[in-house]
């Protein structure tokens, strides 16, 4: 089907994002959801850096959408199956809303209806901002298969990701340690009970970690690798500045037996999950709102790491 929509288009990597009208096809049996908030994730600002080298502008990025279907609340879950997917987080023959098929930066999104979840209230901004975190660290705590007890370092802890991630990481009664060099951005988080810590040497007051989820990547990881106690176990789950990474003690990997591993994606399952706890209210969202044709000060504002939480576009 073809269909029209009002999109901000990325021309090119690292280029402001120019908002007009476009025409775009989807498969026939795919249907359309009319957006009204959409989440800027840091996997976006990675693909607007060009980090992904697989993709071509011209862009209509955004994967975390919101909004409605036939007069319901609805989500989309952004990864849309292939045919040789049985589960999108673990496949690589997916496509990523935003990137392989058209996003949610547009007054519309065509998905196949597989992808549509129905929400029990009409407060989209919520699910906006806190979705995707929230999901994310019900993936990587399975993965690393933390329970109630653990002690887990989080970098990067103030982003959209890693503040709603702790959240999830309490509900499941784990120790957490949050690190974030803002001290600003520390009192804020500090609110949400967990231990906040702004240099890596906090180990040797309180004990090393069980587990760390690593959501900076190369600024970080040497050095969060270093809370870990023997066969501890480190999840990378993000890249922020795309450097190469490299382990800069190896000896301290092999002789501690340390563990690390990657972390992709979600199921369907998994952000089901999330929102349920967000429905619930168990998890308090942090954001920073900006109308539709305010984004290119959004991603500036994202850029200059000004905002605690995440930033919704509100279509």
């Amino acid at each position: 089907m073809k269909y029209k929509v009002k999109a901000a288009v990325l021309p090119d990597f690292r280029s402001r994002f120019m908002i007009k009208e476009v025409e775009l096809e989807a498969p026939d049996d795919w249907v359309l959801v009319d957006v009204k908030y959409v989440g800027i994730c840091g996997r976006d600002v990675v693909v607007w850096k060009g980090g992904f080298k697989n993709l071509k502008p011209p862009l209509i990025l955004g994967h975390e959408v919101f909004g409605y279907y036939k007069g319901t609340p609805v989500a989309v879950f952004p990864g849309v199956k292939s045919k040789e997917c049985e589960r999108t987080d673990l496949c690589e023959a997916f496509s990523v809303l935003g990137e392989q098929v058209p996003g949610g930066y547009a007054n519309r999104v065509a998905v196949p209806e597989w992808n549509i979840i129905a929400l029990k209230d009409h407060d989209l901004v919520k699910y906006a901002a806190s979705a995707c975190g929230v999901a994310t660290f019900v993936h990587v705590a399975k993965i690393l298969g933390i329970k109630e007890g653990d002690r887990v370092l989080v970098t990067g802890a103030s982003g959209g990701v890693g503040i709603h991630g702790i959240q999830h990481l309490k509900l499941l009664g784990a120790e957490v340690y949050a690190f974030t060099r803002d001290k600003s951005k520390a009192k804020i988080i500090e609110k949400l009970g967990v231990n906040v810590v702004t240099d890596f040497d906090f180990y040797r007051s309180v004990g090393r970690m069980d587990h760390v989820i690593e959501l900076v990547g190369a600024r970080t990881l040497n050095e969060s690798m270093r809370s870990l106690r023997f066969k501890g176990s480190i999840a990378l789950v993000g890249n922020v500045t795309g450097e190469p990474i490299f382990i800069e003690r190896p000896a301290l990997f092999i002789m501690r037996e340390l563990k690390m591993t990657g972390s992709a994606a979600y199921s369907k399952e998994e952000y089901i999950e999330a929102l349920n706890e967000i429905e619930k209210g168990y998890i308090r969202p942090f954001y920073k709102l900006y109308n539709f044709y305010d984004i290119n000060d959004a991603y500036e504002d994202v850029l200059s790491s000004m905002i605690i939480g995440r930033a919704i576009l509100s279509i």
